[in-house]
């Protein structure tokens, strides 16, 4: 009675510390926050590295080689919006507004019909838009300049980061064993065997679900290449690319990409006079299809059953995350259910083999 009556105070103090860490964490978030995306691409970039130095490069070479191909990566992604934009760009200011006059004389005539009051005339449309700028005009104005200084500062932390992460990435990277050694040093020494074992499970398994991601992106994008050209799309190539890369962003990415190819295809047919009908089935084809693909067949095999989970573990694990952690819960939602199964893998381990478990009485 007396050891556990001692050992209270101890305990209450291990909390209280563990309390002033994670609120010295949270309040210094913004600080911390490239480091831990540093840390994350040094830990996916780390298996190259090591491959390059079994083929005896030395470690800087290695790491600056794996840091240039994530930076060809990204230059490649933003280099397939350049044909997007630069064609877009002037189709949406030559046909936009002859697509949304012809759109608004088809629609007033059905909304007339059904009792609804709309202008009868662009020019009435644009007399009461010129009203309704006189009278809120001043109110948006300045709700948007606002909006611009966030949008701005966001902008120049994106920028930042684009370069303070892999700056931080590679200094990792250097010296990775070294510090993963340290920080494994000081663990107890009754955990160490079982919690060492926990993490090389653990990133084994992260190893398979980012090469499943990987085939996944090089599957969409070889096939929303191919369907959109099938259609006529003169885009398809860029577009579908985007798309098949962007989706591991969870539906942000798919979104933004049927958004490009509903809007290039629009203007493309509108332009050589054969009506919005082919673009638009040509698009509702080939990403209905596609979402399909991809969430029926594609993540849960080649993603899910690498990591161990049932597709209704994967849609749940999704859901979830989603519910907690909004945008980004969806982002690390697998990953993380990654971890989690291999934890609850050695927890059902150890409860079977308990006495508790065992026991017929």
């Amino acid at each position: 009675m007396v050891a556990s009556s001692s050992s209270l105070p101890q305990n209450i103090a291990r909390c209280l510390v563990l309390a002033l860490v994670a609120a010295a964490l949270w309040w210094h978030a913004g600080v911390l926050l490239p480091f831990v995306l540093s840390m994350v691409l040094a830990y996916v970039l780390r298996p190259g590295v090591d491959r390059l130095i079994r083929a005896r490069v030395p470690r800087v070479l290695a790491v600056a080689l794996s840091l240039l191909m994530v930076f060809l990566t990204a230059s490649v992604l933003l280099l397939l919006l350049v044909p997007i934009v630069s064609q877009l760009v002037p189709m949406i200011r030559s046909q936009l507004p002859d697509l949304l006059t012809q759109g608004w004389q088809a629609l007033v005539p059905r909304l007339s019909a059904l009792g609804v009051e709309v202008p009868s005339s662009i020019d009435q449309v644009k007399a009461q838009l010129v009203e309704l700028l006189q009278t809120h005009g001043s109110e948006w104005g300045s709700a948007l300049w606002r909006s611009a200084v966030a949008g701005g500062s966001g902008l120049f932390a994106l920028l930042g980061y684009a370069f303070l992460v892999p700056m931080l990435a590679f200094y990792w990277l250097l010296d990775w064993d070294r510090l993963t050694q340290a920080a494994r040093g000081l663990l107890p020494w009754r955990v160490r065997p079982a919690l060492n074992e926990l993490l090389d499970e653990v990133d084994s398994l992260m190893g398979q679900y980012l090469r499943g991601q990987a085939l996944v992106m090089l599957i969409l994008a070889v096939y929303y290449s191919v369907g959109l050209s099938l259609f006529g799309f003169k885009l398809a190539l860029p577009i579908g690319v985007f798309t098949g890369l962007a989706v591991c962003i969870p539906y942000l990415g798919f979104g933004l990409g049927l958004l490009l190819a509903l809007l290039a295809g629009v203007l493309q047919f509108a332009a050589a006079g054969e009506g919005v009908l082919q673009p638009l089935v040509g698009v509702a084809v080939v990403y209905g299809l596609g979402q399909v693909i991809e969430s029926v067949a594609l993540t849960p095999r080649l993603v899910g059953e690498r990591i161990g989970l049932h597709p209704l573990g994967v849609i749940l694990a999704l859901m979830l995350f989603g519910q907690w952690l909004g945008f980004w819960g969806i982002v690390v939602a697998l990953p993380c259910a990654a971890c989690l199964t291999v934890i609850g893998r050695r927890l059902l381990a150890r409860w079977r083999a308990s006495a508790d478990f065992l026991r017929t009485e």
